[in-house]
């Protein structure tokens, strides 16, 4: 079995088929929307694998349906169905896209960080501000302060990673984003 092999969109969709609720499939599509508008306007020399980000963009929520009812954590669960399938450099970007565990700004731009990024600029299926997105998780899922403050780190992250993607891309981020809205 080949582990660098990255699937294409019809094997994403194959992979997603019967396994995401409709919203959450919308939600990975915005994702990857908003993540190849970002690939489309890198400066000339950057090297990105676009075919990775892709996947990795469909691909990020996969166990996210099953973990509403398990309350597991989906960015593990579906790094590990991903490694499962053969797809490790995909289930790599999965499992950090909710928090960046290894992240250097003074480093090349890497796949895991423009996925990262896509999906905090999206709610549910709609391309939002990173205010806004950082605002619907603490409404949705900021039962303690514990988790709170968690994701207010996280914010921290996101903006970090803004940055890094600006210095890498023609355009300002925001303006490349609003383009797609």
């Amino acid at each position: 079995m080949t582990y660098n092999k990255v699937p294409s969109i019809n094997e994403c969709y194959e992979i997603m088929k019967d396994r995401m609720l409709p919203h959450i499939k919308e939600h990975s599509e915005q994702v990857m929307l908003v993540a190849m508008a970002i690939i489309n306007n890198l400066k000339p020399d950057v090297v990105i694998n676009r075919d990775l980000v892709i996947a990795g963009s469909l691909l990020h929520d996969i166990t996210k349906t099953r973990s509403l009812t398990t309350k597991e954590h989906h960015d593990t669960t579906g790094a590990i169905l991903l490694r499962e399938l053969g797809y490790s450099n995909v289930a790599d970007i999965i499992e950090e896209h909710v928090e960046l565990k290894q992240y250097d700004f003074n480093d090349e731009l890497k796949e895991k960080e423009i996925v990262f990024y896509a999906d905090k600029r999206v709610t549910h299926n709609k391309i939002v501000a990173v205010e806004e997105r950082v605002s619907d998780l603490l409404t949705r899922y900021g039962k303690t302060e514990n988790i709170r403050q968690h994701i207010l780190k996280n914010k921290k992250s996101i903006l970090e990673i803004e940055k890094k993607i600006n210095n890498y891309i023609l355009k300002d981020i925001n303006d490349v984003i609003s383009s797609l809205k």
